[in-house]
């Protein structure tokens, strides 16, 4: 009973989210026994940089060795690659990646690690409009709060995955969630906050694993999102 009432607190703290996955693939994916998958953010624009924390996020929901995906995080990758892979040395298009694969060091730390694939992903969350008031005050009867406010916020984001191996583009994916927030206050404010970045991270980690992974013959078990 209190795990059903648990849920259902849960469901109606949360605002609504709307997530579109978007796919262009170029080959299927090859990932085998014994390799992994690079997940990184971009960072070179001077506007924005991706969210560590949205690649921690994908990174998390998409390793799953008993599946096949075996990923490695992302800032042990940098450090074992320094210099290579810092924000203004990382290779921006695939011919660049040529060029440092020629690297005697680079090549061999990649085969050290079994690196199959890198994803890139570039884009960031971020709130878009807002409106209401929300006004708080102190008197001799109690504190309380009055007010409505709400926030909508906005993801976008695009993967594009590099077989490291065969240096070539294998596709993109892209992921766009949207989301509008409420903090209702009768006395107490109660946030009901829309996850939008988080539903981001888990529609676009979902279409990643059925992206990388061979495709399974006809009658096999398929993955599911």
């Amino acid at each position: 009973m209190a795990k059903s009432l648990f849920i259902f607190a849960l469901v109606l703290l949360s605002g609504c989210t709307t997530v579109v996955i978007d796919e262009y693939r170029r080959s299927e994916g090859e990932l085998a026994r014994g390799d992994s998958v690079v997940i990184l953010g971009r960072r070179h624009s001077s506007e924005y940089e991706t969210e560590p924390d949205l690649i921690d996020c994908v990174g998390r929901h998409l390793h799953n060795p008993k599946r096949g995906v075996t990923v490695i995080p992302e800032q042990h990758f940098v450090d074992a690659m320094y210099p290579w892979f810092e924000p203004r040395t990382a290779p921006m298009h695939l011919k660049s990646l040529d060029r440092l694969v020629d690297i005697p060091e680079v090549r061999e730390r990649m085969e050290t690690y079994g690196v199959k694939y890198i994803v890139w992903i570039d884009g960031s969350t971020e709130t878009t409009a807002s409106a209401g008031s929300i006004g708080c005050s102190i008197g001799t009867g109690g504190a309380g709060c009055f007010g409505f406010g709400t926030w909508d916020k906005e993801s976008d984001y695009e993967a594009s995955v590099w077989d490291f191996r065969d240096r070539e583009l294998s596709g993109k994916l892209s992921a766009d969630a949207k989301g509008t927030s409420y903090m209702p206050a009768i006395v107490i404010p109660i946030p009901l906050i829309a996850r939008v970045q988080n539903n981001a991270c888990k529609g676009m980690a979902a279409q990643l694993q059925q992206f990388l992974l061979p495709a399974q013959p006809a009658g096999g078990k398929s993955s599911s999102s």
